[in-house]
């Protein structure tokens, strides 16, 4: 069973020469000279935070994540995780494709991973409904098809956007990448601030990025519920974070955030974007 895009000619070109050309002026506004090549090596990036909007918004803001990723090395698995955008299915959803198509190529599924994911943590589905029409994880799969060809996967999306819930899936994966020796990274698709006005968007996503990169889960759930914070994630951010430390990484890094103001020019409403990486030791 094949998962066909959804947000193809919408989010990003649905032919291969407009998405590489479009994938390469990403990475030349992030201020690299286009795609780079992934390396082999010894692994140290276990997480990172990527934005999921259309392209021309966050596609150079994505760029600068994985261009560090293409330097760190390949893993074996990606997990790739989502906010659910549509409202529908469980807590958490993994489908049971085998095979996710972009206009780049095939995506390998892990299904036995995703499987053994689910009954880790109750409230995981296997479900593919709650995945036909969201793009949290499929515009993530263009940047890494671009960089490392070849990959496999684990897609989930997430609707209940819960610190502790989140806890238990980030602990759950490491379980089962560190019972079985597999290289795994996991990577957060979420989008910060929506729809407030520049000034206040970078405040607010200030707030959240700063216990982002303090890998602080429960204050970062905090603070978007003290200050408002419309970031779409949060959830996914957390198990990349909780997975990350039991990794060995003690503290994130910002590599780039930027608004959609930039690109558009309208301050008046924006999307905050920001790259993360959790880089171990």
């Amino acid at each position: 069973m094949r998962r066909s895009p959804a947000v193809s000619g919408s989010f990003y070109p649905d032919r291969k020469e407009d998405l590489i050309r479009m994938l390469e002026w990403a990475f030349k506004r992030a201020g690299f000279e286009g795609i780079p090549k992934g390396v082999s090596g010894n692994r140290k990036i276990k997480g990172i935070v990527s934005p999921h909007a259309g392209y021309v918004y966050s596609g150079p803001t994505a760029a600068a994540g994985y261009y560090e990723l293409s330097k760190d090395g390949k893993p074996e698995i990606f997990f790739i995780i989502g906010p659910n955008h549509t409202g529908i299915g469980g807590r958490a959803s993994i489908p049971l494709y085998e095979e996710w198509e972009t206009p780049l190529g095939l995506v390998s599924v892990d299904l036995d991973l995703s499987r053994r994911l689910s009954k880790e943590v109750s409230g995981i589905r296997l479900e593919n409904s709650p995945h036909t029409m969201e793009h949290s994880v499929e515009v993530q799969l263009p940047f890494i098809q671009a960089i490392f060809g070849d990959i496999k996967i684990v897609p989930m999306i997430v609707l209940d956007q819960d610190e502790g819930f989140s806890r238990s899936i980030g602990n759950a994966i490491w379980r089962i990448v560190k019972e079985n020796s597999i290289d795994a990274i996991v990577i957060a698709s979420s989008d910060m601030t929506h729809y407030e006005p520049d000034d206040i968007a970078r405040k607010k996503d200030e707030i959240a990025l700063r216990r982002i990169v303090e890998m602080d889960s429960e204050g970062l759930f905090n603070a978007i519920y003290e200050h408002g914070i419309s970031m779409c994630g949060p959830s996914p951010v957390a198990i990349a974070i909780e997975f990350s430390k039991l990794c060995g990484v003690k503290k994130g890094e910002l590599v780039r955030y930027m608004t959609s103001g930039e690109m558009t020019g309208e301050r008046g409403s924006v999307v905050g974007y920001a790259s993360v990486i959790f880089r171990a030791e």
